[in-house]
């Protein structure tokens, strides 16, 4: 009994007598004697103070948020206020409670008067069962206990898992559809002619990739590559880039139907997050005055200078990495070590994408403080409208950060390079990478893998390892020594509460962010399995294994190794359903670009169509691509090369006169064919069209799946039925009599 009466402990130094934080902590603890609040100290290495509020808070409270019908049936319901809501006022009050000297708990802990403030873990029933059905990796495959996490984190935190478990459900659907993406491309395309006609090519002799002493190659050498590089780069995987459209609208609008349930069961359609604070503000203070809504364009227009700057910023270090990446070719190209000189542009690619991920994990930092200071700006008024704005700004520079090297390789790589004999050079020295023999698509394909699985493998480790350790660390640390017994002396007996206390204490701190940075993590990760998933189709199987293992992760440190969090409630998961809304709509732009412009789909059409064999005569038994992989590479004299370009002119034994490279241009005045302009018009033709079909897919599955499901609109329309009639009886009542 005796444990349970505590909401909250606050942790502070023993401080010496007449100092001046003794002094403020002092005040800040008659504040809340003055509340009525009852205050319980325990001294050990630290002070503790357990505080409990006077039930009187909470019949307010109850009095002014429930509903006035429900009022006159329950009127002796003023007992059981749920644990969650009895933590959400009491710290609601701890933070606004004001000393003589108008500092908050917020200040004093800044002047490190108080050192911790944390709800407690209780041993009770319902934390028995979320350790044995949630939070251990036994039940990975098990569905979660969602009333029990509401009734222990509150609604903002149990929405959390509902949402990453439905998410995750719905990603086996996109990880077959990748899989068997796949598999079609290793199987039924693995024959495919362009790819043969790579492998045969072996008296194609290509242009040298880099200006000093590199020599002539043969097209053949990248065999296996093409392979590799028609297994995501055929027919169905444009289907397949369809089908990621819709299942990305498909799957918001089930999340819809589904927190509408969850949220008419929890009796949340009535409550209102401004109402709420209001309430709190006014209990914590009858004068209390609200703050008026402003809004200031000169602060608006501040802000949104600063966060373009941020954004310039992340693109510049975008091109950083790809003049690295320049770099890097040519002087691996000219390295003494063999395996650097024939595998430069590999291990450039891979040493970039490694860089990348390390400029991801530092700018991450950079554009949390940046996004903090712009919201301090702003000035919201009150705390949700404040996480809002952080949320857009955070997730907006996150968003380059992740994706502005990607967006290059899809889209400008190999492309604005120049021909040979005229290349594009960086400070006139170095020329700029271009996109891998095999077709542009391969690069995109190594730099998703290899970011994908850095970024879930690694992050996972370190976000387990570093709670876990720290977490041993603490209790290491925070043991006091037990005191040797004098002779004689009777050993006190040690409070009850005291051995909770501490281990609260030793647990890992949690703070506003805890649960923003967990829904951060899960929303970039939507976006490498949606928006150049054309590029990367087994996206969604590694983001499948990681939510699976997140979920756990999750549930164990939030049990196991973090102190507990302040219940919050919401009715829904905020502006994160908008964010998704704009990331599925990025994805139908950012796989429609994919097609038609990075991977060899459309030229391969169109020259099937227009320049093949099959075009002059009837050939039914042939394929129509063949004689393709030579029609698009264009024809190079190597009396045109720059000045100073050292090229072995022989190859085998052989004097070479002219090599080829990827192109479409003429082989006397190096301008563009007309094949090139019919390739250009194709592509564009592709994109309008397959960006229309599947924005109006997904208007059509968005009008199809209605987001309220009928037995909730029913449920809603009987309560308000039975409300009237209610009233109705009432007045006919009052009238009569």
């Amino acid at each position: 009994q005796n444990e349970d009466k505590w909401d909250f402990v606050l942790v502070s130094d023993i401080h010496e007598m007449g100092s001046e934080k003794e002094i403020k902590r002092k005040k800040f603890l008659d504040e809340l004697s003055k509340k009525g609040f009852t205050i319980k100290k325990i001294e050990d290495t630290k002070l503790f103070y357990g505080v409990r509020a006077p039930q009187h808070i909470f019949w307010k409270y109850q009095h002014l948020l429930t509903n006035p019908d429900s009022r006159q049936q329950n009127s002796n319901a003023q007992q059981d206020v749920p644990t969650t809501t009895r933590i959400r006022v009491v710290h609601f009050i701890l933070q606004n409670t004001v000393t003589s000297d108008l500092e908050k708990l917020h200040d004093l802990m800044k002047k490190k008067v108080f050192e911790a403030a944390f709800p407690l873990h209780k041993k009770e029933e319902i934390t028995k069962i979320l350790k044995k059905k949630w939070a251990r990796w036994r039940v990975l495959f098990k569905e979660q206990p969602i009333e029990e996490i509401r009734s222990y984190f509150g609604e903002k935190v149990a929405l959390y898992f509902a949402w990453l478990g439905w998410y995750t459900y719905l990603l086996v659907f996109a990880a077959v559809a990748g899989l068997a993406t796949v598999a079609a491309g290793a199987t039924v395309f693995s024959s495919s002619q362009v790819s043969k006609e790579i492998c045969d090519a072996n008296n194609t002799i290509m242009c040298p990739l880099c200006d000093q002493n590199c020599s002539f190659w043969v097209l053949s050498d990248t065999c296996t590559y093409a392979k590799v590089t028609h297994m995501i780069d055929n027919e169905a995987t444009v289907v397949f880039a369809m089908f990621m459209a819709i299942w990305a609208t498909v799957f918001l609008e089930l999340w819809k139907r589904e927190r509408a349930t969850v949220a008419t069961s929890w009796d949340l359609n009535g409550w209102d997050d401004e109402e709420e604070e209001l309430a709190l503000q006014l209990i914590n203070n009858p004068q209390h005055e609200p703050q008026r809504y402003q809004h200031s364009y000169f602060r608006s227009t501040i802000v949104l200078i600063l966060a373009v700057l941020m954004i310039v910023v992340l693109i510049g270090i975008a091109h950083a990495l790809v003049i690295y990446r320049a770099v890097a070719m040519a002087l691996f190209m000219q390295s003494e070590v063999n395996l650097l000189s024939k595998h430069a542009d590999t291990i450039a690619v891979m040493t970039g994408a490694v860089l990348h991920y390390l400029t991801i994990i530092i700018m991450t930092k950079v554009n949390w403080h940046v996004a903090l200071y712009l919201c301090k700006l702003e000035k919201p008024r009150t705390f949700s409208q404040g996480e809002n704005n952080f949320t857009v700004k955070i997730f907006i520079f996150q968003f380059f950060t992740n994706f502005s090297s990607l967006i290059y390789i899809a889209f400008f790589l190999g492309r604005i390079n120049g021909h040979p004999g005229h290349y594009v050079r960086i400070a006139g020295h170095w020329r700029l990478e271009e996109c891998h023999p095999s077709g542009c698509i391969t690069d995109l394909f190594i730099q998703m893998a290899v970011i994908m699985l850095l970024k879930q493998t690694i992050s996972n480790i370190m976000e387990y390892l570093i709670p876990w350790v720290t977490h041993q660390l603490r209790k290491k640390k925070k043991r006091p020594k037990k005191r040797s017994m004098m002779l004689g002396e009777e050993e006190e007996a040690e409070d009850p509460c005291k051995k909770q206390w501490l281990k609260n204490y030793e647990l890992n701190e949690v703070n506003v962010f805890s649960l923003f940075n967990e829904y951060l993590e899960i929303v970039i990760q939507y976006s490498f399995t949606t928006i150049f998933v054309a590029a990367f189709p087994l996206a969604p199987l590694l983001a499948l294994i990681n939510n699976v293992i997140e979920i756990h992760m999750d549930a164990i440190k939030m049990m196991r190794l973090r102190r507990r969090m302040v219940p919050r409630k919401a009715k829904d998961i905020g502006i994160w359903l908008q964010v998704l809304e704009a990331i599925g709509t990025l994805a139908v732009i950012g796989n429609g670009l994919v097609i038609a412009i990075t991977s060899d789909f459309i030229p391969v059409q169109v020259y099937k169509y227009m320049y093949s064999p099959c075009t002059r005569q009837n050939h039914t038994g042939m394929d129509c691509s063949t004689g393709y992989i030579n029609n698009s590479l264009s024809v190079f004299h190597i009396r045109d090369f720059e000045p100073h370009t050292k090229v072995l002119p022989e190859f085998n034994g052989v004097q070479i006169k002219e090599c080829r490279y990827r192109d479409y241009r003429n082989a006397d005045d190096y301008t563009y064919t007309i094949q090139f302009w019919h390739i250009f018009a194709a592509r564009l033709a592709f994109l309008i069209l397959f960006e229309h079909v599947a924005l109006c897919v997904k208007l059509i599955a968005a009008w199809y799946i209605p987001d309220v499901p009928q037995k909730v609109k029913n449920q809603i329309l009987k309560e308000k039925y039975e409300h009237l009639c209610k009233e109705l009886s009432v007045t006919e009542y009052s009238t009569e009599v």
